[in-house]
């Protein structure tokens, strides 16, 4: 009889083998933040990775309203879609592999439904939300808490400065400021700033926000804007209480407004990133800055998306105006 011997090992059996370590990519090349992968060539994270695949599917034209040199990272990447675009192409993305990915999804999207990308808050943010949202609210009144009344000064013809209307748009636009630093003190973090800081950005920002909330309150059929007095002023009048040359801008501006459809809550978030905002110059602490802003531009992000689940553009051009109103403010 033939037997066999079994050694101890055998009788234990083996464990199993420990599961590979997960992958680590490389940042992203094109902002430096957390990469989900290699896409169109090159690692990217999914916010740059999507950016990419819908400029080059809809055939994007941006424009850089500076020197076409705007830093990119992943604080201010959503800032200036033309330097963002650039870099995707200096890194390497692919248009070809865009497009072929494209066609696959075709293919894809027979045989299975594709589910609507979906936009939640978290707890944090919603909180931040609702902070900017009621500072907005209660520094400034909306159109229809207002008792609008006009006036006849200056009202044929353009004249040189209005003495009468100027000293009211003087002491409106008093007012108006004190409002906006109240806004600002009520902002999550802003007091948390050095005093220098505070104050250096409260100067640069405060003729863009001022434009912000009187373009918000602009009557298309009347072609009028009203103060938050209720006082309203057609173009020709807010011509003569002092806008003089800048009229037609802030007009142009305030037409452009409409399409978005901002509710209140996106122009005190809008006007928030517009004061909040760590490339202004003479800042002690920009980085500091930065930091507090990027939670705000994350917020306005997925509220306009929530709110346009159909519109995903409507963040970017968002983010245009604040260009636009630092166009206008440097006149």
């Amino acid at each position: 009889v033939e037997t066999r011997s079994t050694s101890s090992e055998e009788l234990i059996p083996s464990s199993p083998s420990p599961p590979p370590p997960p992958r680590v990519y490389k940042p992203c090349f094109v902002c430096q933040d957390k990469s989900s992968g290699y896409h169109y060539g090159v690692s990217s994270c999914e916010g740059c990775k999507g950016f990419f695949r819908r400029s080059i599917q809809k055939n994007m034209v941006y424009t850089c309203h500076r020197d076409k040199n705007c830093q990119i990272n992943k604080v201010t990447r959503n800032r200036c879609q033309y330097c963002r675009l650039q870099k995707c192409f200096e890194v390497g993305m692919s248009k070809e592999a865009v497009r072929n990915d494209r066609n696959k999804r075709k293919k894809d999207v027979k045989e299975e439904a594709v589910l609507p990308e979906s936009y939640e808050l978290s707890g944090e943010l919603e909180e931040l939300v609702n902070k900017v949202s009621k500072a907005h609210r209660e520094t400034f009144p909306s159109l229809c808490q207002l008792g609008k009344y006009t006036t006849n000064s200056s009202a044929d013809h353009r004249v040189q400065l209005d003495l009468g209307l100027w000293d009211k748009f003087s002491e409106l636009s008093t007012k108006c400021i004190i409002k906006i630093v109240e806004f600002a003190k009520r902002l999550p973090g802003f007091t948390s700033l050095t005093i220098a800081d505070q104050i250096t950005l409260l100067k640069s920002a405060c003729l863009d926000i001022l434009m912000l909330r009187i373009c918000t309150r602009y009557t298309p059929e009347q072609d009028t804007m009203t103060f938050s007095d209720g006082l309203t002023l057609n173009r020709t009048q807010m011509h003569n209480a002092g806008f003089g040359p800048l009229t037609d801008l802030v007009f142009s501006f305030a037409d452009q407004l409409l399409p978005l459809e901002m509710d209140d809550t996106e122009t005190g978030l809008l006007s928030a990133i517009c004061l909040i905002c760590g490339d202004r110059m003479d800042l002690e602490e920009p980085q500091r800055v930065d930091r507090l802003q990027e939670p705000l531009l994350e917020a306005l992000k997925i509220y306009a998306r929530r709110r346009r689940p159909n519109k995903p553009h409507m963040f970017p051009r968002m983010l245009m105006k604040v260009t636009d109103l630092r166009g206008i403010s440097t006149k």
